[in-house]
Protein backbone atom coordinates (compact mmCIF):
# COMPACT_ATOMS: atom_id res chain seq x y z
CA UNK A 1 0.00 0.00 0.00
CA UNK A 2 1.18 3.93 -0.91
CA UNK A 3 0.34 6.42 1.71
CA UNK A 4 0.69 10.12 0.30
CA UNK A 5 0.87 12.47 2.92
CA UNK A 6 0.73 16.46 2.61
CA UNK A 7 0.91 19.13 4.29
CA UNK A 8 2.05 23.08 4.64
CA UNK A 9 5.50 22.56 5.74
CA UNK A 10 6.03 24.08 8.83
CA UNK A 11 6.81 21.70 11.90
CA UNK A 12 2.94 21.15 13.25
CA UNK A 13 2.75 19.52 10.31
CA UNK A 14 5.50 17.43 9.73
CA UNK A 15 5.97 16.24 13.49
CA UNK A 16 2.26 14.67 13.48
CA UNK A 17 3.35 12.73 10.28
CA UNK A 18 6.42 11.62 11.53
CA UNK A 19 4.30 10.42 14.30
CA UNK A 20 1.98 8.53 12.30
CA UNK A 21 4.36 6.97 10.05
CA UNK A 22 6.28 5.65 13.03
CA UNK A 23 3.03 4.26 14.60
CA UNK A 24 2.05 2.69 11.26
CA UNK A 25 5.56 0.69 11.03
CA UNK A 26 5.03 -0.58 14.89
CA UNK A 27 1.98 -2.31 13.46
CA UNK A 28 4.66 -4.20 11.34
CA UNK A 29 3.00 -2.68 7.67
CA UNK A 30 5.42 -2.54 5.34
CA UNK A 31 3.62 0.47 3.23
CA UNK A 32 5.39 3.00 1.26
CA UNK A 33 5.56 6.70 2.34
CA UNK A 34 4.99 10.05 0.69
CA UNK A 35 4.93 13.53 1.24
CA UNK A 36 4.25 16.26 -1.58
CA UNK A 37 4.70 19.64 -0.38
CA UNK A 38 6.28 22.74 -0.73
CA UNK A 39 9.98 23.13 -0.71
CA UNK A 40 11.35 23.30 2.89
CA UNK A 41 15.04 22.57 3.90
CA UNK A 42 13.88 21.35 7.76
CA UNK A 43 10.72 19.07 6.79
CA UNK A 44 13.02 17.07 3.99
CA UNK A 45 15.10 16.70 6.18
CA UNK A 46 13.04 15.59 8.71
CA UNK A 47 10.95 13.85 6.54
CA UNK A 48 13.87 11.96 4.68
CA UNK A 49 15.06 10.45 7.71
CA UNK A 50 11.72 8.57 8.46
CA UNK A 51 12.77 7.41 4.77
CA UNK A 52 9.45 9.18 3.69
CA UNK A 53 9.93 9.83 0.17
CA UNK A 54 9.54 13.50 -0.67
CA UNK A 55 8.43 15.53 -3.57
CA UNK A 56 8.29 19.42 -3.95
CA UNK A 57 5.76 22.11 -5.25
CA UNK A 58 5.28 25.44 -5.66
CA UNK A 59 2.33 26.46 -3.16
CA UNK A 60 0.94 30.09 -3.20
CA UNK A 61 -1.01 31.82 -0.65
CA UNK A 62 -3.47 34.28 -0.23
CA UNK A 63 -1.87 37.21 2.74
CA UNK A 64 -4.65 38.57 4.25
CA UNK A 65 -3.23 41.59 5.50
CA UNK A 66 -2.89 44.95 3.39
CA UNK A 67 0.52 45.96 1.53
CA UNK A 68 1.54 46.72 -1.69
CA UNK A 69 3.93 43.71 -1.41
CA UNK A 70 1.48 41.44 -0.32
CA UNK A 71 -0.48 42.61 -3.15
CA UNK A 72 2.06 42.13 -5.34
CA UNK A 73 2.71 38.69 -3.85
CA UNK A 74 -0.49 37.52 -4.05
CA UNK A 75 -1.13 38.20 -7.44
CA UNK A 76 2.25 36.65 -8.29
CA UNK A 77 0.91 33.64 -6.12
CA UNK A 78 -2.58 33.13 -7.82
CA UNK A 79 -0.89 33.73 -11.88
CA UNK A 80 2.14 31.75 -10.90
CA UNK A 81 2.16 29.43 -8.06
CA UNK A 82 -0.90 27.49 -7.74
CA UNK A 83 -1.72 26.91 -11.15
CA UNK A 84 2.37 25.49 -11.62
CA UNK A 85 1.75 23.95 -7.75
CA UNK A 86 -1.64 22.53 -9.03
CA UNK A 87 -0.44 20.84 -12.19
CA UNK A 88 2.79 19.80 -10.27
CA UNK A 89 0.66 18.06 -7.77
CA UNK A 90 -1.93 16.32 -10.49
CA UNK A 91 1.03 14.51 -12.51
CA UNK A 92 2.66 13.48 -9.00
CA UNK A 93 -0.26 12.14 -7.78
CA UNK A 94 -1.78 10.67 -11.26
CA UNK A 95 2.04 8.42 -11.68
CA UNK A 96 2.60 7.90 -7.53
CA UNK A 97 -1.26 6.21 -7.65
CA UNK A 98 -1.62 6.20 -4.05
CA UNK A 99 -3.98 4.37 -1.89
CA UNK A 100 -4.80 6.79 0.47
CA UNK A 101 -4.09 10.28 0.97
CA UNK A 102 -3.64 12.13 4.20
CA UNK A 103 -3.53 15.79 4.40
CA UNK A 104 -2.67 17.46 7.62
CA UNK A 105 -3.59 20.97 5.91
CA UNK A 106 -1.87 24.58 5.40
CA UNK A 107 -1.90 26.13 1.67
CA UNK A 108 0.80 23.62 0.93
CA UNK A 109 -1.68 20.90 1.16
CA UNK A 110 -3.96 22.16 -0.96
CA UNK A 111 -3.71 21.12 -4.34
CA UNK A 112 -1.91 17.47 -3.85
CA UNK A 113 -5.21 16.93 -1.68
CA UNK A 114 -7.53 18.45 -4.70
CA UNK A 115 -6.03 16.43 -7.14
CA UNK A 116 -6.43 13.52 -5.06
CA UNK A 117 -9.80 14.06 -4.94
CA UNK A 118 -9.97 14.33 -8.80
CA UNK A 119 -8.31 11.21 -9.05
CA UNK A 120 -10.92 9.71 -6.96
CA UNK A 121 -8.56 8.87 -4.37
CA UNK A 122 -9.72 8.91 -0.89
CA UNK A 123 -8.97 11.75 1.68
CA UNK A 124 -8.55 11.77 5.51
CA UNK A 125 -7.86 15.17 6.66
CA UNK A 126 -6.46 16.47 10.06
CA UNK A 127 -6.94 19.33 11.91
CA UNK A 128 -4.66 20.04 14.75
CA UNK A 129 -6.27 23.82 15.76
CA UNK A 130 -9.75 24.64 17.35
CA UNK A 131 -9.87 27.09 14.68
CA UNK A 132 -8.76 25.60 11.08
CA UNK A 133 -7.28 27.74 8.15
CA UNK A 134 -8.82 28.31 4.67
CA UNK A 135 -7.48 25.31 3.27
CA UNK A 136 -8.72 23.03 5.39
CA UNK A 137 -12.14 24.43 5.52
CA UNK A 138 -12.12 24.44 2.00
CA UNK A 139 -10.95 20.52 1.66
CA UNK A 140 -13.32 19.50 4.35
CA UNK A 141 -15.85 19.37 1.64
CA UNK A 142 -14.01 16.72 -0.18
CA UNK A 143 -12.76 14.96 2.20
CA UNK A 144 -14.18 11.48 3.40
CA UNK A 145 -13.31 11.17 6.75
CA UNK A 146 -11.83 14.15 9.16
CA UNK A 147 -9.33 13.85 12.41
CA UNK A 148 -9.85 16.47 15.12
CA UNK A 149 -7.69 17.23 17.78
CA UNK A 150 -10.50 19.98 19.77
CA UNK A 151 -14.01 18.22 18.89
CA UNK A 152 -15.97 20.42 20.78
CA UNK A 153 -14.96 23.64 19.19
CA UNK A 154 -14.88 22.87 15.55
CA UNK A 155 -17.78 21.72 15.09
CA UNK A 156 -18.79 25.05 13.72
CA UNK A 157 -16.09 24.86 11.00
CA UNK A 158 -16.63 20.43 9.71
CA UNK A 159 -19.88 18.35 9.41
CA UNK A 160 -20.29 16.56 12.58
CA UNK A 161 -20.90 13.33 10.47
CA UNK A 162 -17.28 13.27 8.97
CA UNK A 163 -15.23 14.38 11.99
CA UNK A 164 -13.57 11.62 14.22
CA UNK A 165 -12.14 12.63 17.52
CA UNK A 166 -8.32 11.71 17.73
CA UNK A 167 -6.12 14.36 19.30
CA UNK A 168 -2.97 15.26 17.96
CA UNK A 169 -0.44 12.84 17.45
CA UNK A 170 2.94 13.19 18.88
CA UNK A 171 6.14 11.36 18.75
CA UNK A 172 6.06 8.71 22.00
CA UNK A 173 9.61 8.92 21.89
CA UNK A 174 9.10 12.28 23.92
CA UNK A 175 7.64 10.48 26.38
CA UNK A 176 11.00 8.75 27.63
CA UNK A 177 13.20 11.20 28.67
CA UNK A 178 15.73 10.86 31.67
CA UNK A 179 16.26 13.52 34.04
CA UNK A 180 19.82 12.25 34.52
CA UNK A 181 20.66 12.43 31.34
CA UNK A 182 19.09 15.55 30.97
CA UNK A 183 21.29 16.87 33.25
CA UNK A 184 24.41 15.46 31.10
CA UNK A 185 22.86 16.55 27.88
CA UNK A 186 22.81 20.32 29.04
CA UNK A 187 25.35 20.67 31.39
CA UNK A 188 22.41 21.33 34.31
CA UNK A 189 23.78 22.44 37.88
CA UNK A 190 20.30 20.91 39.51
CA UNK A 191 20.63 23.64 42.29
CA UNK A 192 17.81 25.01 41.25
CA UNK A 193 14.31 24.58 39.80
CA UNK A 194 14.63 24.21 35.48
CA UNK A 195 12.24 25.98 33.36
CA UNK A 196 12.04 25.17 29.55
CA UNK A 197 11.46 28.18 27.09
CA UNK A 198 10.57 26.83 23.78
CA UNK A 199 8.95 29.60 21.24
CA UNK A 200 8.20 27.31 18.34
CA UNK A 201 10.89 25.70 15.51
CA UNK A 202 11.60 29.12 14.56
CA UNK A 203 12.03 30.99 18.16
CA UNK A 204 10.16 33.71 19.23
CA UNK A 205 11.65 37.43 18.94
CA UNK A 206 9.19 38.28 21.41
CA UNK A 207 9.60 35.55 24.14
CA UNK A 208 13.47 36.01 23.86
CA UNK A 209 13.30 39.89 24.08
CA UNK A 210 11.42 39.80 27.62
CA UNK A 211 13.66 37.07 28.76
CA UNK A 212 16.51 38.75 28.64
CA UNK A 213 15.13 41.78 29.94
CA UNK A 214 14.89 40.04 33.44
CA UNK A 215 17.53 37.37 32.53
CA UNK A 216 19.48 38.26 35.83
CA UNK A 217 16.11 38.14 38.10
CA UNK A 218 15.64 34.80 36.72
CA UNK A 219 18.13 33.34 36.97
CA UNK A 220 18.77 34.26 40.59
CA UNK A 221 15.95 31.35 41.14
CA UNK A 222 16.15 29.37 38.29
CA UNK A 223 18.02 27.28 35.40
CA UNK A 224 16.81 27.84 31.88
CA UNK A 225 17.09 25.95 29.07
CA UNK A 226 16.03 28.14 26.30
CA UNK A 227 15.29 27.31 22.91
CA UNK A 228 15.61 30.76 21.17
CA UNK A 229 15.07 29.85 17.09
CA UNK A 230 18.57 28.88 14.76
CA UNK A 231 18.80 32.38 13.43
CA UNK A 232 18.20 34.05 17.06
CA UNK A 233 20.73 32.05 18.88
CA UNK A 234 23.93 34.17 18.25
CA UNK A 235 22.73 37.44 18.68
CA UNK A 236 20.57 36.15 22.08
CA UNK A 237 23.61 34.66 23.22
CA UNK A 238 25.75 37.45 22.97
CA UNK A 239 23.29 39.78 24.33
CA UNK A 240 22.43 37.16 27.19
CA UNK A 241 26.56 37.28 28.25
CA UNK A 242 26.19 41.01 28.67
CA UNK A 243 23.40 41.07 31.22
CA UNK A 244 24.55 38.06 33.17
CA UNK A 245 27.86 37.43 35.11
CA UNK A 246 30.15 34.50 35.24
CA UNK A 247 28.10 33.51 38.61
CA UNK A 248 24.68 33.30 36.61
CA UNK A 249 25.94 31.76 33.46
CA UNK A 250 26.23 28.33 34.94
CA UNK A 251 22.64 28.72 34.80
CA UNK A 252 21.56 29.78 31.45
CA UNK A 253 21.10 26.71 29.09
CA UNK A 254 20.29 28.37 25.52
CA UNK A 255 20.34 26.41 22.41
CA UNK A 256 19.08 27.22 18.69
CA UNK A 257 16.98 24.51 18.39
CA UNK A 258 15.60 21.40 20.08
CA UNK A 259 16.43 18.21 18.36
CA UNK A 260 14.20 15.14 19.15
CA UNK A 261 16.52 13.48 21.43
CA UNK A 262 17.35 17.26 23.10
CA UNK A 263 13.49 18.16 23.69
CA UNK A 264 13.03 14.56 25.16
CA UNK A 265 15.59 14.87 27.86
CA UNK A 266 14.65 18.94 27.96
CA UNK A 267 10.82 17.61 28.80
CA UNK A 268 12.06 15.50 31.39
CA UNK A 269 13.72 17.38 33.60
CA UNK A 270 11.95 20.69 33.23
CA UNK A 271 9.47 21.98 36.42
CA UNK A 272 7.42 24.55 33.89
CA UNK A 273 7.13 25.11 30.22
CA UNK A 274 6.91 28.53 28.80
CA UNK A 275 5.27 27.91 25.14
CA UNK A 276 3.86 29.29 22.15
CA UNK A 277 0.68 27.75 21.80
CA UNK A 278 0.63 25.59 18.46
CA UNK A 279 -1.46 22.55 18.80
CA UNK A 280 1.53 20.48 18.44
CA UNK A 281 3.41 21.81 21.34
CA UNK A 282 0.15 21.65 23.82
CA UNK A 283 -0.26 17.87 23.35
CA UNK A 284 3.80 17.56 23.80
CA UNK A 285 3.40 19.35 27.00
CA UNK A 286 0.04 17.46 28.00
CA UNK A 287 1.54 13.66 27.66
CA UNK A 288 4.81 14.88 29.95
CA UNK A 289 2.39 16.16 32.46
CA UNK A 290 4.30 19.65 32.59
CA UNK A 291 2.68 22.83 33.85
CA UNK A 292 2.92 25.57 31.59
CA UNK A 293 2.75 29.04 30.32
CA UNK A 294 1.59 30.01 26.72
CA UNK A 295 2.03 32.78 25.06
CA UNK A 296 -0.26 32.84 21.61
CA UNK A 297 1.59 33.98 18.69
CA UNK A 298 -0.76 37.22 18.12
CA UNK A 299 -0.50 37.47 14.85
CA UNK A 300 -1.16 33.55 13.82
CA UNK A 301 -3.90 33.22 11.33
CA UNK A 302 -7.83 33.19 12.78
CA UNK A 303 -6.02 33.52 15.98
CA UNK A 304 -5.62 30.06 16.01
CA UNK A 305 -2.80 30.20 18.50
CA UNK A 306 -4.86 31.87 21.69
CA UNK A 307 -7.54 29.84 20.67
CA UNK A 308 -5.57 26.62 20.73
CA UNK A 309 -4.65 27.76 24.66
CA UNK A 310 -7.73 28.83 26.06
CA UNK A 311 -9.74 25.25 24.84
CA UNK A 312 -6.70 24.05 26.55
CA UNK A 313 -6.64 25.42 29.52
CA UNK A 314 -10.58 25.06 30.18
CA UNK A 315 -10.20 21.43 28.84
CA UNK A 316 -7.25 20.77 31.24
CA UNK A 317 -9.11 22.69 33.99
CA UNK A 318 -5.75 24.88 35.11
CA UNK A 319 -2.96 22.69 33.39
CA UNK A 320 -1.52 25.95 32.02
CA UNK A 321 -1.50 29.64 32.38
CA UNK A 322 -2.22 31.65 28.91
CA UNK A 323 -0.37 34.86 28.61
CA UNK A 324 -1.28 36.97 25.76
CA UNK A 325 1.46 39.08 24.28
CA UNK A 326 -0.36 42.35 25.11
CA UNK A 327 -0.11 41.53 28.46
CA UNK A 328 3.47 40.23 28.38
CA UNK A 329 5.53 42.37 30.26
CA UNK A 330 9.11 41.38 31.44
CA UNK A 331 8.55 41.73 35.17
CA UNK A 332 4.47 40.35 34.74
CA UNK A 333 5.64 37.52 33.46
CA UNK A 334 8.41 37.30 36.26
CA UNK A 335 6.26 37.32 38.74
CA UNK A 336 3.81 35.41 37.78
CA UNK A 337 6.79 32.59 37.49
CA UNK A 338 7.65 33.16 40.81
CA UNK A 339 3.96 32.82 42.11
CA UNK A 340 3.68 29.15 40.32
CA UNK A 341 6.56 28.21 42.39
CA UNK A 342 5.63 29.93 45.88
CA UNK A 343 2.32 28.72 46.61
CA UNK A 344 2.43 25.29 48.08
CA UNK A 345 0.99 21.93 45.41
CA UNK A 346 0.48 24.50 42.98
CA UNK A 347 2.93 22.84 40.12
CA UNK A 348 1.93 19.77 41.07
CA UNK A 349 -1.95 20.57 40.52
CA UNK A 350 -1.30 21.67 37.16
CA UNK A 351 1.05 18.92 36.51
CA UNK A 352 -2.17 16.53 37.10
CA UNK A 353 -4.50 18.69 35.27
CA UNK A 354 -2.32 18.73 31.91
CA UNK A 355 -2.03 14.82 31.91
CA UNK A 356 -5.86 14.59 32.19
CA UNK A 357 -5.90 16.51 29.22
CA UNK A 358 -3.32 14.48 27.74
CA UNK A 359 -3.99 11.89 24.54
CA UNK A 360 -0.12 10.40 23.97
CA UNK A 361 -1.51 7.57 22.26
CA UNK A 362 -3.36 9.32 19.72
CA UNK A 363 -0.42 8.90 16.89
CA UNK A 364 -1.17 4.69 17.02
CA UNK A 365 -5.34 4.86 17.01
CA UNK A 366 -4.90 6.91 14.03
CA UNK A 367 -2.40 4.22 12.50
CA UNK A 368 -4.79 1.80 13.76
CA UNK A 369 -7.54 3.77 12.07
CA UNK A 370 -5.75 4.15 8.72
CA UNK A 371 -5.07 0.63 8.83
CA UNK A 372 -8.62 -0.78 9.36
CA UNK A 373 -9.95 1.96 6.86
CA UNK A 374 -7.83 0.33 4.28
CA UNK A 375 -8.99 -3.06 4.75
CA UNK A 376 -12.60 -1.89 3.93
Amino acid sequence: MKILFTGGGTAGHIFPIIAIVRELRRLGLEWKFFYIGPKDDFSSLLLSQEDIKIKTIFAGKIRRYFSWKAVFENVFDLLFKMPVGFLQSFLYVFFLAPDLTFSKGGYGALAPAFSSWLLEIPILLHESDVAPGLANRFLSKFVSKILVSFPEAQTEYFSEKKMLSFGNPIRIELLQGVKEKAKELFNLTGEKPVILIMGGSQGAEIINNTILEILPQILSGFELIHQTGEKNFEEVKKEAKVVIDKDLGKYYHPVGFLKEIELREAYAVSDLILSRAGSGSIFEIAAVGKPSILIPLASAAQDHQAKNAYVYSDGSKGGTVVMEEANLTPHFLLEKIKYLFAVPGELEKMSKAAKSFAKPDSGRLIAEYIMNYYKK
